[in-house]
């Protein structure tokens, strides 16, 4: 990108210079075409730029852009680029103003190889926001300055975060922006625009969705009053204790006015808010007072939110109401409702805590609206909403009962059809301009009736004679004086009728025939059983007139429809956990479809519930607590815990979760749920791993090595694959982590009991937690041990220790014998006996365990014993001679004697 895009693009819009950029790097391709000519277009403006394209010309190493005003030939602004540029801007540019673009390839030499114009136009001036403010929880209007040449206006609303980004056009200032969230923060900015293009957004401003229905007084130290009589008496507010607020209540006799009497403010509503705040005082009789209260909880709880609209769902459940329902609106205790009719200036008004109502008593065909809001705790409104709903209007069929019917069956020759016990019923939805013609059936368990069949009168007829045969041979006649004759007919059949005028000299000729096919039957022995979780399989016997079988499984949600000339149908894609009133419905081409026919209701099978969560809450015993979410609260639920060799754990549930013990510890599983009603078992869950803590090993050992270290061993677990083993004292603290059944551990100090610890840990993490007995390190080997030359050829050994319970061993051992002496505990010195000059002698002093036996890891040394004089020394090497008055050798002195460089021997006493 050349310096001079990124110049303009500083001082102008950053967003082209992010277009240039692209192009430059080569991430915004576009197909570059070599070609004799160069074309070029628009590709955007704004109200002070324009971005133009162009094709890239053969041999050309820069272009030159300009600008003109329209009809004129002298350049107002011009631009370079380098030769693999096709695109760029020209700035500087006045809003709403038409101009001439033009494009040149020029040569190494500046001159022109080429050129091409193209006219447009800048987009209007960027407007400026005067003010925006919100008076519904999820809207925002904002006033704006108009600007010249603008045919529209966009406004921008966003979050800071980015979550919500909205642009809505409007034609003219104030305008709304609305789907927006309550009590939110929102960054508005607003854009006009014309043919042309859309101008930058304006400078932005802040607004939040706050309200302004607010209930609660903030009374000011000094009030406000207004009054139109001269004389009056006032007293100012001022802070009284609690006799005195109840001694000055508010006392205005005035018209219109209310009194504050029992805690009640000048609204009749509860003055809790105000206790040891300020309070009224009395004003003086005969005396217009209007009190300006602010109903701003600036000082008192700050600003407070409405609750957003109810969203109204309606529906007609007859020609003559409507039910209207909505989701619960969190917070709310109340809803209230209006409705009224078009065209009507009286409402009816109500107020429910339940989230339906029924609107009655309501015209056919006559549009309704319903207007409603929410109440908080505080007894504040909420956004109101409107719904509007017109009942279906419908014809009113009314017929004389007819003697043994059960039931009455209308139909329309427009295909509407109601059925009633009663003596009438309702044909919906009936269409403006339509003429119908209604036939009634009268039924019941032998079959349907066939309607009156109705003539013309003749004239000279004395009676008439109507003779009907169906279509199995059996005929039947019927004689009458009226204009009808009625006959009974059975389901299914079709009849051929004519009618004969009688008088004393004979018959007429027969009338026309008329046939008439009477609805098929209903299926009998019908059966619904469950094929699978979400299909539902329907079986019944054929019946007589039924050339198709309409299958219907109708809920609360849905109506499922099968159609088929088989008497068998599968109802798939069913609702879970659901009750479906099921009916076959016989038709044929003739009399249509028998709709009296009794449903079943059949339920499903219940939905597969979701495990949320598998957790082990006790490693001793590897218990699992198995979670899950379901809507099937009348189902029992059986959690399936199988392992990988096959064996398997359950547990049985009416809840949403469930206890599964005693599992084996190293094992993995695989969990599934199902729930089960008396309609069928739920399809299982998807099945979740589970794996239970490794085991911990059954032997663990620890042996002590040397004075400072000890090897821990022990067995195999099952489901281990690392160990972490610990001793733990207040002494300090070692730890090995490995994958062996066995460490050696160091830093232990001697004489000190040690707890014991190992943790197994699977290959996924999954930890057990062990403990085992103490250990005690054995008591640390002495020091400062010395050897003394005694007389009679014996040995004085004598030692340093800092533990006085503890009992020792000294054990000198030379060529032919072993010579051991053991002090009672407390005692630091040994004598040995029978030592022989010239030889020499291994000397060990150690500590004896509880057991008696003698710690093995103690140091020994080398002594020989000379047959000349009296000296004992190291065997590699002399130590000199004793002092007389300390019996120690002459050479430095430490810790009140003197001492070589490791033992120090001493001679005589």
């Amino acid at each position: 990108m050349s310096k001079l895009c990124l110049y303009e693009c500083l001082q102008s819009n950053k967003s082209l210079c992010d277009l240039f950029y692209l192009q430059a790097s080569g991430t915004a391709h576009m197909d570059q075409i070599h070609s004799s000519t160069i074309t070029v277009s628009i590709f955007t403006v704004t109200s002070k730029s324009a971005v133009l394209r162009w094709s890239k010309y053969e041999g050309a190493l820069s272009y030159r852009v300009t600008a003109s005003l329209r009809n004129s030939q002298v350049p107002v602004v011009f631009a370079s680029f380098g030769q693999n540029t096709i695109m760029g801007s020209v700035n500087s540019l006045n809003p709403n103003t038409a101009y001439t673009f033009r494009v040149e390839a020029l040569d190494s030499h500046m001159n022109m190889l080429t050129d091409a114009t193209m006219d447009g136009s800048t987009a209007p001036d960027v407007p400026t926001i005067v003010m925006a403010s919100s008076k519904e929880s999820q809207s925002i209007t904002v006033e704006f300055t108009a600007v010249s040449g603008a045919i529209s206006y966009i406004l921008r609303a966003e979050t800071s975060d980015g979550s919500f980004f909205s642009e809505i056009s409007v034609p003219s200032s104030p305008g709304t922006v609305t789907n927006l969230q309550p009590y939110t923060d929102y960054t508005l900015s607003v854009m006009s625009v014309n043919s042309a293009g859309r101008s930058q957004p304006s400078i932005s401003v802040e607004a939040k969705t706050v309200m302004t229905h607010q209930e609660v007084v903030r009374v000011e130290p000094v009030p406000r009053v207004q009054w139109n009589k001269s004389s009056f008496q006032k007293k100012l507010w001022k802070r009284r204790d609690k006799k005195e607020q109840e001694r000055d209540r508010l006392d205005i006799p005035s018209k219109g006015q209310d009194r504050i009497r029992n805690g009640q403010d000048w609204r009749g509503k509860g003055t809790d808010g105000l206790k040891k705040k300020t309070i009224f005082n009395t004003f003086g009789h005969n005396t217009d007072v209007c009190l300006i209260a602010h109903y701003y909880l600036f000082s008192l709880f700050g600003w407070m939110s409405v609750l957003p609209a109810p969203q109204f769902n309606t529906s007609s459940p007859s020609n003559s109401s409507i039910l209207v329902k909505w989701e619960p609106v969190n917070h709310a205790v109340l809803y209230s409702l209006s409705i009224i009719k078009d065209g009507s200036y009286s409402q009816t008004r109500l107020n429910t805590t339940k989230t339906q109502v029924l609107f009655t008593d309501l015209e056919a065909g006559t549009k309704y609206c319903i207007k409603g809001n929410a109440l908080s705790p505080e007894n504040i409104p909420g956004d109101d909403f409107t719904i509007c709903h017109t009942p279906d209007a419908g014809i009113v069929v009314s017929w004389d009962p007819t003697q043994g019917a059960e039931q009455y069956v209308a139909l329309s020759l427009t295909g509407l059809n109601c059925s009633s016990s009663s003596n009438s019923c309702v044909l919906i939805p009936l269409s403006c301009g339509e003429t119908n013609s209604v036939t009634v059936i009268a039924i019941n368990k032998a079959g349907n009736s066939v309607p009156s069949y109705p003539w013309g009168s003749v004239p000279h007829a004395e009676y008439y004679t109507t003779f009907i045969k169906s279509d199995d041979g059996i005929e039947g006649m019927c004689n009458s004086t009226e204009l009808y004759c009625q006959f009974h007919c059975n389901c299914g059949y079709s009849y051929i009728m004519s009618v004969f005028a009688h008088n004393q000299a004979g018959p007429s000729p027969r009338g026309p025939l008329v046939n008439h096919t009477t609805l098929p039957c209903c299926p009998e022995h019908s059966t619904v059983s469950a094929a699978s979780w979400e299909t539902l399989l329907i079986e019944w016997s054929p019946v007589r007139g039924a050339d198709l079988y309409e299958t219907r499984a109708v809920d609360a949600n849905e109506v499922i429809l099968c159609n088929d000339t088989a008497p068998m149908c599968a109802l798939s894609d069913l609702t879970c956990n659901t009750r479906y009133s099921v009916v076959v419905i016989p038709c044929n081409d003739v009399s249509g479809c028998n709709l009296t026919c009794s449903p079943q209701t059949h339920e499903t099978a219940p939905c597969t519930p979701e495990i949320t969560s598998v957790s082990q809450i006790n490693m001793s015993s590897s218990s699992v607590l198995v979670s899950w979410t379901s809507d099937n609260t009348a189902a029992n639920y059986t959690v399936s815990v199988i392992g990988l060799v096959g064996d398997m754990h359950a547990c049985h549930t009416n809840g949403t979760s469930c206890l599964v013990s005693s599992l084996p510890c190293g094992s993995e599983y695989e969990v599934s749920a199902t729930a089960s009603t008396s309609a069928g078992e739920s399809m299982p869950s998807y099945t979740i791993p589970l794996e239970t803590a490794p085991c911990c090993p059954d032997n663990l050992t620890v042996s002590q090595v040397t004075q400072a270290m000890t090897n821990v061993t022990w067995s195999p677990a099952n489901g281990a694959q690392t160990y972490i083993a610990s001793l733990s004292s207040p002494r300090g603290h070692a730890q090995c982590h490995t994958m062996e059944t066995g460490c050696v551990m160091g830093c232990i100090t001697c004489g000190t009991n040690y707890t014991v610890s190992l943790e197994a840990i699977s290959h996924t993490g999954h930890k057990a937690e062990c403990t085992y007995h103490g250990f005690s390190a054995s008591q640390c080997c002495p020091s400062g041990i010395r050897l003394y030359r005694g007389t009679n050829n014996t040995l004085i050994v004598r030692w340093r220790s800092s533990s006085v319970l503890t009992k020792y061993t000294a054990e000198v051992t030379g060529s032919v014998k072993t010579h051991a002496c053991s002090p009672e505990p407390g005692s630091y010195t040994c004598t040995v006996s029978e030592i022989v000059c010239g030889q020499v002698y291994s000397v060990v002093v150690a500590p004896l365990n509880p057991d008696g036996t003698k710690v093995q890891f103690c140091n020994s040394r080398l002594y020989s014993v000379t047959c000349v004089g009296s000296s004992v020394g190291m065997a590699s090497g002399n130590i000199g001679r004793l002092d007389p008055s300390t019996k120690c050798p002459q050479t430095r002195k430490e810790n009140g004697c003197f001492t070589t460089k490791s033992f120090t021997v001493c001679t005589g006493f």
